[in-house]
């Protein structure tokens, strides 16, 4: 356990001393803050004269600004922070000589791994602390609206995700590091799966789902859902997916389901009345609850990878 803390202790005054981190960070608080600022405008604007709704101040984190919500800002450029800790993790310090001469005192080689991974998750956590916190005070002062109770909970609910989500990022690419002698190969075979994942993927889902439904002669409604569970069911594969549809359930209440498109029968046109009306904490729980666990299950998987990986290697080859 001494040499987990050691470990992580160096790490953490690595990541705050580095200029690599200060200018991520200030980056991303930068557009984090700029997409929040011009959200609150627009909402205060909204509401200047009618009268306030129920949880309005989570539309700071869900309303689009000029360019993307801080949700999906956060889904698609949030993992660029876990890779950009994470890409040398291993082989810069094995390429300088110092990873060798770190496992020849006496520190457990399982602390090592175990340390660098908890420094990296806990500087993302204070990143998005940091930021999520701001951005709150900015929507007290824009929207000048108190969040409730349940408006808190939702918004450190969304927050944990997010840790986690970047977290498995962070997994990648001390995955990488690991596998990969070269830091600029690392790199670049990190950004390449985010690449994919993030990009890539939706597309390729939607022209394979367009493709299996080209048979059928009419575009009528089922053919429709039909494409979109097809193209769903391939874009669940990607931790992007599972991110989006647990933050945007949770962080915004007025969302009842994960789907994108619902067929509605005679029965639920008449019982149209149970979608009115924000949907409770717990039940947006439950809606997301398999990609909450989905999440944390990839985001384990990958480090248990790395560690296996690393603690198999020869200390020569080190």
């Amino acid at each position: 356990m001494r040499g987990i803390k050691t470990i992580f202790k160096k790490e953490l005054a690595d990541h705050f001393s580095s200029y690599r981190f200060l200018i991520l960070f200030a980056l991303i608080a930068m557009v984090s803050l700029i997409t929040s600022y011009m959200v609150g405008l627009d909402i205060k604007e909204n509401l200047e004269e009618v009268a306030k709704p129920r949880l309005v101040f989570l539309m700071v984190f869900t309303s689009r600004g000029a360019f993307l919500s801080l949700v999906e800002f956060v889904a698609f450029f949030g993992p660029l922070i876990g890779l950009i800790l994470g890409f040398d993790t291993i082989n810069r310090e094995r390429n300088e000589g110092t990873l060798s001469k770190l496992l020849s005192q006496p520190i457990y080689r399982d602390s090592v791994i175990n340390g660098k991974f908890l420094a990296g998750a806990a500087t993302i956590t204070i990143m998005m602390v940091s930021i999520v916190l701001v951005i709150t005070g900015l929507g007290l002062n824009l929207v000048g609206v108190v969040p409730g109770l349940e408006e808190i909970w939702r918004i450190v609910i969304y927050l944990i995700i997010s840790i986690v989500y970047i977290s498995f990022w962070l997994g990648v690419a001390i995955l990488f590091s690991i596998l990969l002698r070269s830091i600029a190969t690392s790199a670049l075979a990190g950004f390449a799966v985010w690449i994919f994942f993030s990009f890539l993927l939706p597309y390729g889902a939607d022209t394979v789902a367009r493709a299996v439904t080209s048979d059928v002669g009419q575009r009528g409604p089922e053919t429709i859902i039909r494409q979109t569970r097809i193209q769903k069911a391939i874009t669940l594969i990607s931790p992007m997916e599972l991110y989006t549809d647990a933050t945007a359930t949770v962080i915004d209440p007025l969302r009842k389901t994960t789907r994108s498109i619902i067929l509605m029968g005679p029965m639920e046109r008449i019982s149209q009345a149970r979608f009115a009306g924000p949907l409770p904490l717990g039940q947006s729980i439950l809606v997301v609850f398999p990609y909450i666990i989905s999440l944390i299950a990839i985001t384990a998987i990958c480090f248990a990878i790395s560690y296996t990986v690393f603690m198999r290697q020869e200390i020569r080859s080190l």
